[in-house]
């Protein structure tokens, strides 16, 4: 009798086994993206809904776009969603990953003092830097070779004052949370993305002077990364990942994520 309970036990066991689906064994991928995707909260609303549809979870690492695409390079991601199209195009066109998409935007903002000492305040960013240099007002760039720093850097270019951004210019070679930090506690001008922005606490006396810019646009990407580079690279699962959120009910997530009604992303994958 106890033979024949040892043998029941054992093909039930194996019967569970054989009906457990394959997700529930926690496959996961590498995803590196940018901190303005996980500081403003998006990646906590948006991948407990891709793990319900596809079973798979997502390890981020959020570092600046710049970091985030070498870490791809060096075959450490098996998808990358930043926000420098420029950039991404460049790593597409070096073989390091697969077709780029488009997957949603928002724009940059200029933040600073709300007295705005250097007199910032409108709807023009390269006029607005260039009171800023010759006020020599501070101004804290994060100086890590991500998607806003590299964004910022294009204005100051357009401004003709590459190398006369005023005293004031400091680089924190930090991410986006830590940078509006220091300028709230200095009370310092800063560029950032204008979702991580909604969902900082810590303003103190900042506040958005400079919005509205169609140059201001800021639009992010995804890709998987090659396995032709990297053979070892997740690439049917990261497709999973692409085909989600450039899908209907990945775009409609995205398009839900808001903070006190405002939403903070607007996918456009499909136009």
């Amino acid at each position: 009798m106890t033979f024949c309970i040892a043998i029941t036990r054992r093909v039930l066991v194996c019967a569970v086994l054989a009906t457990t689906p394959i997700w529930a064994q926690a496959q996961s991928i590498v995803m590196s993206s940018t901190t303005s995707t996980e500081q403003s909260g998006l990646f906590a609303h948006l991948l407990p809904a891709f793990k319900k549809a596809s079973g798979l979870d997502v390890k981020v690492v959020a570092l600046g776009t710049g970091q985030a695409l070498d870490m791809a390079r060096r075959g450490d991601a098996d998808v990358v969603f930043v926000h420098d199209q420029v950039a991404e195009e460049k790593f597409v066109a070096d073989g390091f990953g697969l077709k780029r998409l488009p997957v949603m935007y928002n724009d940059f903002v200029l933040i600073g003092p709300k007295a705005d000492p250097a007199g910032t305040k409108g709807k023009d960013i390269v006029a607005a830097l260039a009171k800023l240099s010759g006020s020599n007002t501070a101004f804290v760039s994060r100086g890590d070779k991500s998607g806003t720093h590299a964004a910022e850097l294009r204005f100051w270019k357009m401004a003709n004052l590459t190398d006369q951004k005023g005293s004031g210019y400091k680089e924190c070679g930090c991410g986006m949370g830590p940078a509006l930090n220091i300028a709230a506690s200095s009370g310092a001008y800063v560029m950032a993305d204008r979702a991580t922005w909604l969902n900082f606490k810590n303003r103190a006396d900042l506040a958005i002077l400079v919005e509205g810019d169609q140059r201001l646009f800021n639009q992010y990407g995804v890709m998987v990364v090659n396995p032709a580079k990297h053979a070892h690279v997740k690439q049917g699962d990261a497709q999973k990942f692409v085909d989600w959120i450039t899908s209907a009910a990945g775009q409609t997530t995205i398009a839900d994520y808001k903070i006190g009604g405002e939403q903070l992303f607007f996918p456009n994958a499909n136009k």
